[in-house]
């Protein structure tokens, strides 16, 4: 399929979603893909909302392009912070970077500074959309466009599922879409900057998230199904 009735379609599925499953919304990182949806929503499906997480750590480039959007779009993003009193209670714990010494301990880190402010996020919500594409990992394999979400009680779509990461690019091209400058330095995957660091060519776009960890638990606990 080309490109163009790649985004046709999207653009359909999005606008969709907002008429039927209102409120929506999309939970953006900044990513790449969530960049090429946000770009579709506020020109074509302004019925979805949009929202992110900030976890208090994110890499200067994300707040940068968070900026860039707002110039850019609007105010269109509304954004959740961690509960200060659970950040401070973690980090009393197990310090500022004890998610380093296990897995369980980085998923309490992630639970503090992303899923609780993700149900915060869609406590009003009848569904969300991700920019989730199923080449990006092993862990995503076997992702559906839709899917039921059971700890949040709504479905979540992944429009962007089928799409390549050459599919988003081109996007971004064609239409002058920003994006995180990190990209240009070896970052394919960006989340927190104390969990992210630069792959080498050949290696697995992911590789660069939580790159102390087997590939099988590289997720947050956001895309984790029961």
């Amino acid at each position: 399929m080309s490109l163009q009735k790649k985004i046709s379609a999207l653009c359909s599925s999005v606008q969709d979603i907002g008429r039927d499953y209102a409120p929506a919304a999309l939970a953006s990182s900044f990513s790449v893909e969530d960049m090429v949806l946000t770009d579709i929503i506020t020109k074509h499906a302004r019925k979805v909302e949009i929202f992110t997480l900030d976890t208090g750590r994110l890499p200067e480039a994300t707040y940068t392009l968070m900026q860039q959007v707002r110039d850019q779009y609007g105010d269109v993003v509304q954004i959740f912070a961690p509960d200060c009193g659970s950040l401070a209670e973690f980090v009393a714990t197990y310090g500022p970077n004890g998610f380093y010494k296990s897995v369980e301990q980085r998923k309490q880190c992630c639970q503090v500074r992303k899923l609780a402010p993700l149900k915060r996020a869609l406590s009003n919500k009848s569904a969300w959309l991700t920019g989730l594409r199923r080449e990006q990992a092993v862990t995503r394999a076997d992702m559906q466009h839709k899917e039921w979400d059971e700890l949040h009680a709504m479905p979540k779509f992944n429009p962007l599922l089928d799409w390549t990461e050459q599919d988003v690019w081109d996007y971004i091209k064609e239409f002058d879409v920003p994006y995180n400058t990190l990209h240009n330095e070896g970052y394919p995957s960006i989340g927190c900057a104390p969990c992210t660091r630069a792959i080498s060519k050949g290696e697995d776009i992911r590789a660069g998230r939580w790159w102390w960890e087997n590939p099988e638990t590289k997720e947050c606990g956001l895309h984790v199904k029961s």
